[in-house]
């Protein structure tokens, strides 16, 4: 018997139909990618400014609830007094110290290029330390009466690094404004809290489902535990010395006031710059005042370790290595906005990773505490 082959060759024209589908998806797909490029080409310049304004958007909101619900549902009105009081309590301390900054290092650049700069005599009063006070005593005016040949000797290098600083100092001013441009559209979106909420769960249940929505629970939650925990208490730091800084009237407290906010952002906090300066008044202010200045310095020195409690929730543990990573690299790589996008970025980074790949670790902490809480936020702006 013959056998009957039951592989029957297909019609050629099915084959035609499969590459032409194939070829019109590929051609989909390049038009699609060649706008998606198009569109990032148009955006980055504003990429920046619009992730900020988000993170602002999310740590503010319950703030913006509040005040709304007080005023008789308006969040019109509510994000115009938010956007205004954060002009007035962080871009205006904020820009004087820059401008001060600015001007205490161009001051000290005009004086090296006049070879008019020298360093105070070493007081008398070191030289009775005990073991290192001599040694300090004579090194110190050693330094002082050769700073005049050794700016000489190297003033090529330096020229090169006071071009730098200039250089940074002149970005500082587009870093101020780009903030003021972040908080003003952190207020749009605000009064947009509903659809936006509504949004990014749509698009996180899109992306990941249920776990997809809890991603994004815990990075709102993260967000707002960092910028309460981390830049708001430095700038509270930050703002209480320099008021200490004017009180007194500190030479430098520009300088001084940005060197604080830097190191408290990192969670080094700020007694890096108040214990050598009390240890500068005693020697250098009378006793009263002196006294005074180190009753006001000590408490600012350790409100953080009272304040980070109870405005981060105890199960957001994000190590100081990472914040500092994510305070240096966004300076570095984006200037004054990098300074206060870098910790919060890297940290929610951190917390979804951490959640990721420890899921049981994640389920057993506190991070459905942080989550239930974003998540009550974004109900109510849902509804």
């Amino acid at each position: 018997m013959e056998q009957v082959n039951d592989t029957a060759p297909q019609p050629s024209g099915a084959g035609q139909f499969s590459i032409e589908a194939r070829v019109s998806d590929l051609v989909r797909l390049g038009i699609i990618g060649l706008f998606a490029y198009w569109t990032l080409e148009l955006i980055a310049p504003f990429a920046l400014i619009v992730i900020w304004s988000a993170i602002l958007a999310v740590a503010l909101f319950p703030m913006f609830d509040a005040l709304s619900r007080l005023i008789g549902n308006r969040p019109v009105i509510a994000s115009i007094v938010i956007v205004v009081s954060c002009l007035v309590l962080i871009i205006a301390p904020l820009a004087l110290v820059a401008v001060n900054f600015a001007d205490t290092v161009q001051a000290l650049i005009g004086k090296l290029r006049t070879e008019d700069f020298s360093l105070p005599a070493a007081p008398a009063a070191i030289k009775e330390w005990p073991v290192i006070g001599e040694r300090i005593y004579n090194t110190w005016n050693q330094i002082a009466g050769d700073l005049a040949s050794t700016i000489i000797k190297f003033q090529a290098p330096i020229r090169e690094v006071m071009g730098v600083i200039v250089a940074k100092l002149a970005s500082v001013g587009g870093g101020v404004l780009s903030f003021v441009a972040s908080i003003l559209l952190s207020g749009l979106f605000l009064t947009r809290a509903t659809p936006l909420a509504a949004a990014v769960q749509l698009l996180a249940n899109r992306i990941g489902g249920e776990k997809g929505v809890g991603f994004a629970r815990l990075a709102g939650s993260t967000v707002r535990n960092v910028s309460r925990g981390v830049i708001g208490v430095a700038f509270l730091q930050t703002l209480l010395c320099g008021l200490c800084f004017a009180f007194f009237d500190i030479p430098a407290r520009g300088a001084l006031t940005f060197a604080v906010f830097m190191l408290c952002v990192m969670q080094l906090g700020p007694g890096l710059v108040l214990l050598p300066m009390i240890v500068w008044a005693w020697f250098s202010w009378s006793y009263g005042t002196a006294l005074i200045f180190t009753c006001l310095a000590i408490p600012i020195t350790v409100v953080d370790n009272v304040l980070k409690p109870i405005l981060m929730s105890r199960g957001l543990s994000t190590p100081m290595l990472v914040i500092l990573i994510g305070v240096i690299g966004g300076t570095l790589s984006h200037g004054l906005l990098g300074l206060f996008l870098g910790p919060v970025v890297l940290s929610v980074f951190y917390e979804l990773l951490r959640a990721w790949a420890w899921p049981a670790a994640a389920s057993t902490g506190s991070e459905h505490e942080l989550a239930a809480g974003f998540d009550g936020q974004v109900q109510r702006s849902v509804q």
